[in-house]
């Protein structure tokens, strides 16, 4: 399992391990474990248990980079869900990375009439995406 773990995970100079494999809807990895007992997992959960150990109970694992792909244990720390919540991980202006991990910076970086952001990587991927839908 670890072996398929490592083959979904991508190094970048910026020292984040970013998840290739599946997510879920808020973009954090998951990872299938092996049958016979078959179940999802967070991807940097599963990273930071096998790498520094488990995860102390009542604790969240905060993402100090900001990506939700990155799965480096160095950037993992398990903090309180208040602690977690008050870190800025609900607040997009302090985000460097959309939730499919491209990087916000001024070229890729739309920023809409009301101060929101959105990143043009994505935007351009899910317009291709139509138009090969649409082409097939």
């Amino acid at each position: 399992m670890t072996e398929r773990f490592f083959d979904k995970v991508r190094v970048h100079p910026d020292g984040c391990w970013e998840w290739t494999g599946a997510t879920n809807g808020n973009g954090y990895g998951v990872l299938v474990t092996p049958r016979p007992h078959k179940r999802n997992v967070y991807a940097h959960r599963f990273s930071y248990e096998i790498h520094v150990g488990p995860i102390p109970h009542g604790l969240d694992l905060d993402h100090l980079c900001r990506n939700r792909r990155c799965v480096n244990p160095a950037h993992l720390e398990p903090v309180t869900r208040a602690a977690n919540l008050s870190r800025g991980g609900h607040n997009n202006r302090d985000r460097q990375r959309c939730r499919h991990g491209h990087a916000f910076t001024p070229e890729n970086t739309h920023v809409e009439s009301g101060g929101g952001r959105r990143c043009r990587q994505c935007r351009r991927d899910r317009y291709r995406e139509r138009v090969e839908r649409r082409a097939a």
